[in-house]
Formats: C-alpha cells, sequence, structure tokens
C-alpha cells in the first residue's frame, strides 16, 4: 500500500507516517519550500526508511495544483490524507487570505487530481471541531449545524462540503474526519497546551517566572494525537465512504489544563497564570464537546488515552526540554529568556 501525506511534517502527519510505515505502508509525504528545514518531527523516520524507500518526501505546493497532480501522478498512492493547513486559528484572523487559500485550493487540487487521474483513490480530509463554532453546551455530532466563527474554521468547511460533493458527484471514496482537539508532545509551541506545558517545565527549572493566558474559560474537548490518527486510518478502511467526528467525549476549560498541568510539578497555577487580553480571539469559541459515538459504534474506534494521561505525557516532555535548556543555558550557548516566544 502507498499512502501520500500533506502536511507530514506536522504534529499529526508525523504520527500518521509512523502508524503507516508500522502498517507496512510506503509513505509519501509533502514540504513546504522554506529557507530553513523543518523536519525535526519526523527526523527519526527520515533516518530510518528513507534509504528503503518505505518514507519519500517531495516539494510541493497546495496552491500549485500542478505540482500535486504531477506528484499523484508520480507516486500513483492508494490513499491521500489532506492534514496541511495554516492551523493556528488566532493567526488566521491576522492571515486570512493565506489561510483561507490554502484550506480551500488545496483540497480542490487533490480531489481534481484524483478525478483526473486514477478515481480509486481513496482521500482523506481533516476537518475540525472549529467548523461548529462553539455557540452551545451541546454534544455535537455529525448532524450537528456548522456555524465557523474563524477563518480557519471557514476554510475548513469549504473543505468538507467540498469533499462531499466530489464524493457524491464523481464517487470517489472521500471521508472527512471531524477532529477535535488533539494535542502531544510535538504540538506546536504556540498552541495553548502546549505552550502551557513549555512554560511549566521552563517555570519548574527556574528559567521563566510567569506565562500570559487569554481566555481561560474556554471549553474544549482534547485528545491524544497518536490515538486520532488511527482514526483517521480506520475512516479509509471502512467499506464505504462518509464523515465522523472524533473526541473523547469529554470537555475541560483552559483553566482545568493548567491547574492539571502546574499540580504535576507541585505548584499553584494562579501563582504564575497572568491574563492577557491580546490572546483573546475577536471571535472567542467558548464549548466544544464531540459526541463521538458514530466512528466507535461503526468503526470500533476507542481513545486510549484520558485528559490527565495527555497533560503529564506533555509536561514530562517538557521538563525533560527545559532540562536540555538549562545546560545550554550553563554553558553559555543560549542566552536566557523570562517570557517564551508565543503567538
Amino acid at each position: 500500500m502507498k499512502a501520500l501525506i500533506t502536511g507530514i511534517t506536522g504534529q499529526d502527519g508525523s504520527y500518521l507516517a509512523e502508524l503507516l510505515l508500522s502498517k507496512g505502508y510506503e509513505v509519501h509525504g509533502t514540504l513546504r519550500r522554506s529557507s530553513s528545514i523543518n523536519t525535526d518531527r519526523i527526523n527519526d523516520l527520515i533516518s530510518q526508511h528513507t534509504d528503503s524507500g518505505k518514507l519519500n518526501l517531495y516539494y510541493a505546493d497546495l496552491l500549485d495544483p500542478s505540482s500535486i497532480s504531477n506528484l499523484v501522478k508520480k507516486i500513483k498512492p492508494d490513499e491521500i490524507y489532506n492534514l496541511a493547513a495554516q492551523s493556528h486559528v488566532a493567526v488566521s484572523f491576522d492571515n486570512p487570505i493565506l489561510t483561507t487559500q490554502i484550506g480551500t485550493l488545496g483540497s480542490i487540487a487533490i480531489l481534481e487530481a484524483i478525478r483526473s487521474v486514477s478515481p480509486t483513490i481513496k482521500f482523506y480530509q481533516a476537518s475540525s471541531s472549529e467548523m461548529y463554532g462553539g455557540g452551545t453546551e451541546m454534544s455535537l455530532s455529525e448532524e450537528t449545524k456548522f456555524d465557523p466563527k474563524s477563518p480557519y474554521a471557514a476554510s475548513k468547511l469549504f473543505a468538507h462540503e467540498i469533499t462531499k460533493i466530489y464524493r457524491d458527484s464523481y464517487g470517489i471514496f472521500a471521508v472527512n474526519g471531524i477532529l477535535f482537539n488533539h494535542e502531544s508532545p510535538r504540538r506546536g509551541e504556540t498552541f495553548v497546551t502546549r505552550k502551557i506545558s513549555k512554560a511549566v517545565g521552563r517555570i519548574h527549572h527556574g528559567i521563566q517566572s510567569k506565562i500570559s493566558l487569554g481566555n481561560l474559560e474556554a471549553y474544549r474537548d482534547w485528545g491524544f494525537a497518536g490515538d486520532y490518527v488511527e482514526a483517521m486510518w480506520m475512516m479509509l478502511q471502512h467499506d464505504k465512504p462518509d464523515d465522523w467526528v472524533v473526541s473523547t467525549g469529554k470537555t475541560f476549560t483552559v483553566r482545568d489544563y493548567a491547574k492539571e498541568a502546574f499540580d504535576i510539578v507541585g505548584l499553584n497555577y494562579e501563582d504564575y497564570v497572568q491574563i492577557s487580553e491580546k490572546y483573546y480571539r475577536p471571535n472567542e469559541v467558548n464549548h466544544l464537546l464531540g459526541d463521538s459515538s458514530k466512528i466507535r459504534e461503526q468503526l470500533g474506534w476507542e481513545p486510549k488515552h484520558d485528559f490527565s494521561q495527555l497533560v503529564k505525557m506533555m509536561v514530562e516532555n517538557d521538563i525533560k526540554e527545559a532540562e536540555k535548556e538549562m545546560e545550554l543555558l550553563k554553558i553559555g550557548l543560549i542566552s536566557p529568556t523570562w517570557e517564551y516566544p508565543v503567538v
């Protein structure tokens, strides 16, 4: 089996690549060309699998349909997972055009390549719980009305709907995974969960004194990214294409996350967390709780990690990262910074 993953260097892409390689897949992934190489999350996979030809990387741009079409013709994959996006919601307000272009034009480029090159290719589109808008405290399912509140969410909704259109119009095996928030030690450091776990590690070692956060009362349904990529794969193994919500079915506030994280190192979060209005969104998403009963019943998927296990995993990782930072500080290879740079 051959799989093409757009956004392979991201959090989800790296975990998905690991999963598929463990199942004997030949994995192909796209990279964005830039002045710096950013393959940190998959460097171990590169060293283990590139010589054997099991892992192959290519420069491609979702805004250049010809590069995507040529790549699909060259690889002839059995499955394509579209994970590439500008995925930071707050950044999407600052860069709405780029965010929207990647989310909309990118999905069409891949679907058109499948339609013209080989309609038998199975396609996974990464949808998002942000499409719901968070205006209600009800449990959100595949049947719940969408109400996007950000450029990121709007672009995801377009990709979600165009995927359904191509499925219904051309008979393509195309699925949407409506994933609720999923985190890991590989989460980007500008996302609130990683920002907190990173700060806990640095505060624990005396490198950082405070952390600035926005809305502590935002509720999110947080799961582990490693569990959620398994759901992606299971969707493409089902006998017919459909759309599925992937979530834990439990919701916690940012405050809950901060308390849990600081408790791990025996600190009171209230002594270190300060609120800054610059971290509030122009249009807040207040409450997201997913109903994943459909994928549990139809595909047998279950999350393997709960909220406390996820927070512990991330904090323990970032304590180790802070230890490495301390060593570099001691020998003068880096200068001390008291506030970690974040968006």
